[in-house]
């Protein structure tokens, strides 16, 4: 099996053993596809090179929510990272145990809150002073005692393809600055219901090298000497995520081993348990956007080819200028460049600009490459356009795991017939 589970047989793309136009035949399009076995090789890889330190995995559930995807993770051992208290639903609906789980985010409501401590998540991760009054005073409502994480922000300079995966640098709205860390830390000591129990850190997304968490390291590990030092009983060390993978041909992977030599020892030194968050490294090339092409149109010396799928399937490419490789699910002669368009009625609505590509006609299926993460879990109904199915695949076998909306579904929690209230 290929690197990403996906892989041209006599002329057909396969997604392990499933040739994607048997897919689409049986499902329409557009579709997500995703390889079971290419979610478990990457975690089983993850989890090897942290052997012999203790450690959990916890799935970043915003890279994709689907509740069989997330089963597959349950089923490895994995726990989640989740940022609402939507993410929190999903992965008890999914099997995981409130243990599991540790929540993130810079805003969190007081039913979140309420709704995470009801639980019995592993830990809070606090990203400002008024965040930790409110969990403070809920739980104290609650008559429990809220475990809590400092999430420090390093500010450290971060390397990414684009401004809005930045994290860990000064002046973004996550974390606490490293300056008021242990401020933070002593005024924990002064309330009664919160504990802290760990420190972490997130600095951000496709982070190509290791640079930046040599730079970091060494400022959360001072965090986690005086947060010791006050008598806090902290047990865990999170490092949070941000693995690249390659979406260009000229990309590389993330230098697992480099990555880990650098977080192993940090561990060691400490003696805490170490928390992992990956979320794109897991997912992303299990993934592809099975679409149709509907038409090829030529306008004032351009090509177009005219996609089903559009940017409220796959908004990537609009939002942050992602690229993502196209191919033709069967293998086409010629070659043509051409923007690849949807049907959506906006101009930012593109996968690819003067691309390279196969002579692909009206009919033939593409696939949109490594959409496994941040591709159905950021889709939209603009348009009001139903959101697309999607689909597992494990060795030769696959299953719907999200029906395809309908017209029905698009217009289900509206109302026409208004019960009007008054003031």
């Amino acid at each position: 099996m290929s690197r990403t589970g996906f892989e041209y047989r006599q002329g057909t793309m396969f997604a392990e053993e499933v040739s994607l136009p048997t897919i689409a035949s049986a499902v329409g399009t557009p579709a997500y596809v995703y390889c079971a076995n290419i979610i478990r090789a990457r975690f089983r890889r993850l989890a090897h090179a942290f052997e012999g330190i203790p450690h959990h995995i916890h799935f970043a559930v915003k890279a994709n929510s689907n509740l069989s995807v997330l089963g597959v993770l349950r089923e490895l051992g994995g726990g989640v990272d989740i940022v609402s208290g939507g993410e929190l639903y999903r992965a008890l609906q999914a099997g995981f145990r409130g243990d599991d789980v540790v929540f993130s985010g810079v805003g969190k409501t007081v039913a979140e809150i309420e709704q995470a401590l009801g639980a019995g998540v592993r830990l809070i991760n606090v990203e400002s002073e008024a965040e930790l009054v409110v969990i403070d005073h809920v739980a104290g409502r609650m008559g429990v005692t809220a475990p809590i994480a400092i999430r420090v922000n390093p500010e450290v300079t971060v390397e990414t393809p684009h401004a809005y995966i930045k994290t860990g640098e000064k002046g973004q709205k996550f974390g606490i600055p490293r300056d008021d860390v242990a401020r933070l830390v002593t005024f924990i000591g002064e309330l009664r219901h919160v504990e802290l129990r760990g420190l972490g850190m997130h600095l951000g997304s496709q982070i190509g090298n290791a640079d930046p968490l040599r730079d970091a390291l060494p400022r959360l590990l001072a965090a986690v000497a005086f947060a010791r030092a006050a008598g806090h009983p902290v047990s865990f060390l999170d490092v949070g995520g941000g693995l690249s993978v390659p979406y260009e041909a000229h990309e590389v992977p993330a230098d697992i081993d480099d990555y880990a030599r650098i977080v192993r020892a940090a561990a060691r030194d400490t003696g805490l348990t170490l928390l992992l968050e990956p979320g794109r490294y897991l997912v992303a090339e299990s993934g592809v956007l099975l679409t149709e092409v509907l038409y090829r149109k030529h306008a004032a010396g351009k090509d177009f080819v005219v996609t089903d799928a559009g940017m409220n399937d796959l908004i990537r490419p609009a939002l942050y200028q992602a690229y993502h490789a196209i191919e033709p699910v069967v293998v086409t002669d010629g070659e043509l460049t051409a923007d690849v368009v949807g049907p959506i009625c906006e101009s930012g609505d593109f996968f690819a600009k003067d691309r390279s590509l196969p002579n692909v006609q009206a009919g033939a299926l593409l696939a949109v490459r490594t959409a496994g993460a941040y591709g159905f879990t950021m889709a939209s109904n603009y348009n009001s356009r139903a959101r697309p199915a999607e689909v597992l695949v494990d060795g030769n076998r696959f299953a719907v795991i999200g029906t395809r909306e309908t017209f029905d579904d698009l217009v289900r929690l509206e109302r026409a017939s208004l019960q009007w209230r008054t003031a």
